[in-house]
This record gives C-alpha cells, sequence and structure tokens, in this order.
C-alpha cells in the first residue's frame, strides 16, 4: 500500500523574515528603493498632507511611490491589483515597509501626481546624468497612440450627439410603456426593464449635461471635430489597427543609453508635438545642470509625421540639427527601388500579375498658351484662371480648372484627376520663385548620404523604449481619464523605463 507524508493545513508555521533582505542588491526593487530613499526629493508631497494637528497617520508617499513604480515596472497598472500585491506578493511587501495600502488610496496618490511626478521625473533624470548614462549628442523623438479609458460610441459632433440623445429618449419611452403592460401580466418580467430603463435614462442625463456645459470643438479647417462624452480631452486617432479613442504618448530618447529625457501626452498629432518636447526636455535638463542651450548643434532624428514647417523653423531658430524626412523620402532613395515588389508580399500574388497602371498626368503635361493664358491638357482641352496667388504650404500659386464637361466624357479621365468623384481637373501653378524654405532644405539635407546615415540610427534609439514600455510592461492603454491624470500615468512609466537604465548600466549602490 502507498505510503504519504501527512497533511496538517490546520498547524501554525512562523515564517520569520526580514524585508530588507528581500530587496537584493542589484534588482530593480532595490534600485527604486535606493533612488526614492536618497536621490528624490519627498517634500514635494509635504503639501498634500494636512494632519499633523488632526486626523489619522498616512502612509507615507515613499511607500506608495515605490509600489506604484515597481508595480508599473511588473505591467500592474490596476490599483487594484496593486493592492492585492501588497498582500501577496514579499517583494511588494517589502517596499511597502509592511504597510497595506488600499485600492483607492493608492488610485488618489496616482491621479493627484500633476507637479510631483515631473520633480521625481527631474531628479531620477539627475541620476541619469550623475552616472554618465547621457550621451548628449543625438536625440530621438516619436510617439505612440494609446487607447484613453472610455469608448468611442460617445464620440461625435454636437449633432450626432443629440440625434444619440433622442434615440435613447425613444427608447426609454418604449421601455416604460413595456412597464404598463407588465402591471396589467404579472407573469412579464419586471425587474429587467427596470434596471435597463435606469441606465437609459442615466446615458440620457449624461449626455444632456455635456451638451448643456461644453462647446462644440473645432479642428484647424474651422469644421467641427468629434467631442467624447466621457472624457472630452481625448481624440479618435489612426493607427495602423484602425482608429482608436485616446492620447498621443510622446518620448525624447538620448541616443546613449535610450534615456526619456521628456515624456508627455498630447491630444494632437505628431507634427504639432516637437516644440513643446523639445522645450519640455530643455526644462528637465536644465534641473540637470545643464545649460538652456543644450540642444545647440545637436542631432535630432524624428519620422515623416513631424515634418512640418512649423516643426522645422522651431529647429533652425533654435540651432537643432534635425534630420525629418517627407513622406515622399523613400521613393526617392534609391535603396528602396524595388520596394513594390512586397507589395503583394514576399512571393508575389498567385496567377496573372495585375496590369500596371498608367503614370498619372504631371503639371509638365498641360502646355501653356501665352497668346489666349489658359492651360492645355493632353488631350487638348482648356483650363482657365480660377484664382490667383493661393497660398499653399507657404507659397503662392496660380490656380486654373478645365470645365466639367469636358472632363465628364475623356477617355484618360483616370489618369488626370485624384479621385474619380472629382469633377474637373484643378492646376496649381506657381507664381513666385522659391526662395529658401525650410522644406525643401530638409529634402536636401535627408536625401545626402550623411543625411541618410544619420536619420538610420533612429529606429534603433526609440522605437525599442515603446516596446520596452507598451509591451514588456504591458502599457498598451490608459486607465486614468483626463488629460492631465493621463500624462502622469505616462510620465510614470517613464520614470521606470528610466530607473531600469540605472539598474542595468549604473553603479548605485
Amino acid at each position: 500500500m502507498a505510503k504519504y507524508k501527512p497533511c496538517n493545513y490546520a498547524q501554525m508555521v512562523m515564517l520569520p523574515i526580514s524585508l530588507e533582505n528581500q530587496l537584493v542588491p542589484g534588482s530593480l526593487e532595490h534600485t527604486i528603493n535606493q533612488l526614492v530613499e536618497q536621490k528624490v526629493d519627498l517634500a514635494v508631497f509635504d503639501e498634500r498632507y494636512s494632519n499633523d494637528d488632526t486626523g489619522a497617520s498616512a502612509i507615507h508617499p515613499k511607500v506608495l511611490l515605490k509600489v506604484v513604480l515597481f508595480a508599473y515596472s511588473r505591467g500592474l497598472i490596476s490599483s487594484r491589483q496593486i493592492e492585492r500585491a501588497c498582500v501577496e506578493n514579499i517583494t511588494f511587501m517589502a517596499l511597502a515597509c509592511g504597510h497595506t495600502p488600499d485600492h483607492s488610496t493608492i488610485a488618489a496618490f496616482v491621479s493627484s501626481m500633476k507637479e510631483e511626478v515631473e520633480s521625481v521625473f527631474c531628479d531620477v533624470l539627475v541620476v541619469c546624468e550623475e552616472l554618465g548614462l547621457l550621451g548628449g549628442s543625438h536625440f530621438s523623438l516619436d510617439g505612440v497612440k494609446l487607447s484613453a479609458n472610455v469608448s468611442k460610441e460617445w464620440s461625435g459632433t454636437f449633432e450626432e450627439l443629440k440625434h444619440k440623445r433622442d434615440k435613447l429618449q425613444e427608447k426609454v419611452k418604449q421601455i416604460v410603456a413595456e412597464h404598463a403592460q407588465a402591471d396589467e401580466n404579472p407573469e412579464l418580467e419586471k425587474e429587467q426593464q427596470k434596471k435597463r430603463e435606469m441606465r437609459l435614462q442615466q446615458q440620457v442625463e449624461r449626455l444632456n449635461a455635456f451638451l448643456a456645459s461644453e462647446k462644440p470643438k473645432m479642428g484647424r479647417d474651422g469644421k467641427e471635430i468629434q467631442s467624447n462624452v466621457v472624457d472630452n480631452e481625448s481624440v479618435k486617432m489612426p493607427t495602423a489597427h484602425g482608429v482608436i479613442q485616446g492620447c498621443n504618448a510622446q518620448a525624447l530618447v538620448d541616443a546613449k543609453h535610450q534615456v526619456i529625457l521628456a515624456a508627455q501626452a498630447f491630444s494632437t498629432q505628431d507634427h504639432d508635438n516637437l516644440e513643446p518636447m523639445v522645450t519640455g526636455a530643455k526644462k528637465n535638463l536644465k534641473e540637470a545642470g545643464k545649460d538652456e542651450n543644450f540642444f545647440r548643434g545637436k542631432e535630432l532624428t524624428a519620422d515623416s509625421n513631424y515634418h512640418s514647417f512649423n516643426s522645422l523653423t522651431f529647429c533652425n531658430s533654435a540651432g537643432v540639427d534635425a534630420y525629418i524626412p517627407d513622406i515622399q523620402f523613400r521613393k526617392r532613395d534609391e535603396r528602396f527601388a524595388n520596394q513594390e515588389r512586397f507589395k503583394d508580399g514576399i512571393h508575389g500574388r498567385a496567377g496573372d500579375a495585375a496590369p500596371k497602371k498608367e503614370e498619372p498626368f504631371s503639371a509638365e503635361d498641360f502646355k501653356f498658351d501665352a497668346a489666349r493664358q489658359v492651360y492645355t491638357c493632353p488631350k487638348g482641352q482648356d483650363l482657365t484662371l480660377h484664382a490667383r496667388n493661393q497660398r499653399n504650404r507657404h507659397r503662392l500659386y496660380d490656380i486654373y480648372h478645365a470645365r466639367p464637361e469636358d472632363c465628364s466624357g475623356c477617355p484618360v479621365r483616370e489618369r488626370c484627376l485624384n479621385k474619380p468623384t472629382t469633377s474637373r481637373r484643378y492646376l496649381s501653378v506657381q507664381v513666385e520663385e522659391p526662395g529658401p524654405n525650410v522644406l525643401d532644405e530638409m529634402k536636401a539635407k535627408i536625401d545626402s548620404a550623411r543625411g541618410k546615415k544619420i536619420y538610420a540610427r533612429r529606429l534603433g534609439i526609440v522605437e525599442p523604449v515603446f516596446a520596452n514600455i507598451c509591451v514588456h510592461k504591458h502599457m498598451n492603454r490608459f486607465t486614468l481619464r483626463s488629460k492631465s491624470k493621463v500624462d502622469v500615468q505616462w510620465r510614470l512609466f517613464a520614470i521606470v523605463h528610466n530607473i531600469g537604465k540605472i539598474c542595468v548600466f549604473g553603479a548605485l549602490k
């Protein structure tokens, strides 16, 4: 007969544990503990407490900061997950010094760190500078679009939101009518209908409150863009995986050890974010003892989303040696001459290849008749003057257009018009001599051999930072609402990333 060791779950077991010994030197938790204890100015947290004369003692902010930073490094973002870890995980217990903060305390601490998180970020950056982790010669800027803690269903223009409210009100009336029938027939289920009515009525009240208190959001072109009832500071953003409702998380990274110099969340596209990111990095580096002209003459790389007149003008005025290509730069690069062969996969499509389309007509295909002051299209039809001195991308153009009836039955219509729905051909003719232009200067700079070599460094500098934060640390969506709170959460992850660099490459004891 088999013999087994006895199992007595009623027995008492004493486990002598030293919290300090759980923080092994060289580990991330030890680095976090030493940084918060020795290098971070915790006095910035004192103003939020007013319990010196009355009230219970609070958990020290250094305890909460250690726990949150370590939790984020382990991919624990939810405050309830962090609360549970402080009870079950011995490393969290050691960092919390035996305290067990509840989820409401943790959530309130994180969401209220609007000014304190900037101070902590700068303190960690100072340590990076002291340990020689900053190269200070090449920097890369990029962003990642992360979903907000809100649904896209609550987005729309004010007219769309009013229509949504009216439909919900009709549903409420329908449910009330069903209630009347249920009163006559006791066999009908009424409890579920009441819950549904209450839920719909709450949604109607939320929409009414939003429409009464907020104003429509206007885009750059003066047209209304969609608002969001739950978090109006989040926006719809296109990504490679579809449109999301979220924010654009930016990071400016030093090339030497991929230390983040500035981190901030925006509700705008990349081309608007270069100036505030460089300005924010200057401010942070000034705290680390750097001169305010630190970026002058330094290399800065960013992808084509940052290529804009305003961004390039700012870089020139700040003396930054920027390398920011336009969206067509690969078409001019001989190294990508055969990139179209991978369009249908490595081995191409099965069967016959699709017929190659003819090249669309360019401006050179239209001939100018000086006597009549008109342009003639490849099919001999006239394009007359439509508008003079129209500014587009900081240059002046005269606009010529054809007659709709000339274009409607044209046999080469597909080659001439950009879209099938366009009624006529428009031709833009530049009317001023092209002077020095930052856009053209950047194109020449990127197309040079030196520019190609420098820009090629960008991918290996900034992209691994987002891989570390978004994949390894599971920061794939924001859990807080409003831009200020989302900004805090993104900067906390940037702090965790920099502490990881200190742990691996630094010599903090």
